[in-house]
């Protein structure tokens, strides 16, 4: 049976692109996520490989990580800026033994394959390949995965580090599983072929994994901080002030939009923060944010919570943060912490 009919008999709906946006299920699934394990199909994400005996350097001078000290198993999550620093994707590198595989945003993939196309020279021994329509791409996110991870593979990955992978054999399929939810969540994220994704999803949900539809992750994302290309990811801003600090080399060598980063790093130039903000009602993104009719800042996404209306919004920094009572339209709101993003190079 293919993946679609299972997830249509699990109560799946899809968007006009396929994505199972939920599975009827909302309210167990976040219970899941709390108490248990969630499932969730991103395979919608792009994945790029980069191969040849140049890849490392190439990525570590393309993006704002040190990819030249990872080895096989290894990886991280870096971010590709233009040269004045401005933000094209978040995403996820695996380095394997003879590539990287880079997990890259649903609307970047293009793009991004793209632009890095663009910075391979004619004596660079590098191949970009997208190979997002033949492999899929599964979560497994929630307190407890490290309970289901030694049902379905080998445990040798738990306790360690984010970005740390292998490759193993689940029903007796090949598949990569790497350390990570993508959210501040902990979880697990498994690259298998498109031929056997069937084949893993049933594995997954049969051994506990409740299913889990794109509308909750997108929710997730926007009440822990996660920045998303077209709304806090554009070329209005930087990694730093996106709070993707984790995400950057301070010490590596020159590489695209060093300079601007090493210069706002070095004189405290950043002029503005990603923070969320818990609102009074509901909120339309691109909605100013002002106190006392002065505009300090703006609404990039919105979502709907059991707990109620949250949001991601740039705030000046100059303004102040964590506790500033702000007004959003028609709406009040207070600026909260959110655990993805780290304002300081030391958090």
């Amino acid at each position: 049976m293919e993946l679609r009919q299972i997830q249509e008999s699990a109560g799946a709906i899809f968007d006009t692109e396929g994505i199972p946006l939920s599975f009827n299920n909302d309210r167990e699934a976040l219970d899941a996520i709390q108490n248990g394990v969630a499932v969730c199909d991103r395979s919608h994400w792009g994945l790029l490989k980069i191969s040849g005996d140049d890849r490392l350097r190439y990525l570590h001078n393309q993006s704002t990580n040190d990819f030249e000290k990872l080895q096989p198993g290894q990886g991280c999550d870096t971010v590709f800026v233009t040269s004045t620093a401005r933000t094209l994707d978040l995403a996820t590198a695996y380095v394997t033994e003879d590539a990287v595989l880079v997990l890259v945003s649903p609307n970047r993939r293009q793009q991004l394959l793209a632009w890095l196309d663009r910075f391979i020279f004619p004596f660079d021994k590098v191949e970009l390949t997208d190979i997002s329509a033949e492999s899929a791409i599964f979560t497994l996110i929630g307190e407890q995965s490290e309970d289901l991870l030694p049902k379905i593979a080998a445990n040798s990955l738990i306790g360690q580090p984010i970005g740390n992978h292998q490759l193993v054999e689940i029903a007796n399929v090949p598949v990569r599983i790497a350390v990570g939810s993508g959210l501040a969540t902990p979880g697990y994220t498994l690259i298998v072929s498109k031929a056997d994704e069937a084949a893993i999803w049933s594995k997954m949900v049969e051994t506990g994994g409740i299913p889990m539809g794109d509308r909750i992750w997108e929710s997730l994302r926007i009440q822990q901080g996660r920045p998303l290309p077209d709304r806090e990811l554009t070329e209005d801003y930087n990694p730093l002030e996106a709070g993707l600090w984790q995400t950057i080399s301070f010490e590596k060598g020159c590489y695209i939009g060093q300079e601007t980063i090493a210069r706002l790093n070095t004189y405290k130039g950043v002029k503005q923060k990603l923070w969320g903000v818990k609102l009074s009602q509901s909120v339309q993104p691109g909605t100013p944010i002002t106190i006392e009719e002065q505009k300090v800042g703006t609404l990039t996404s919105y979502t709907d919570t059991p707990q109620g209306a949250y949001g991601l919004a740039y705030i000046r920094s100059k303004s102040g943060g964590v506790g500033l009572r702000v007004t959003v339209g028609d709406a009040d709101g207070e600026i909260v912490a959110v655990p993805f993003t780290h304002h300081e190079a030391s958090e």
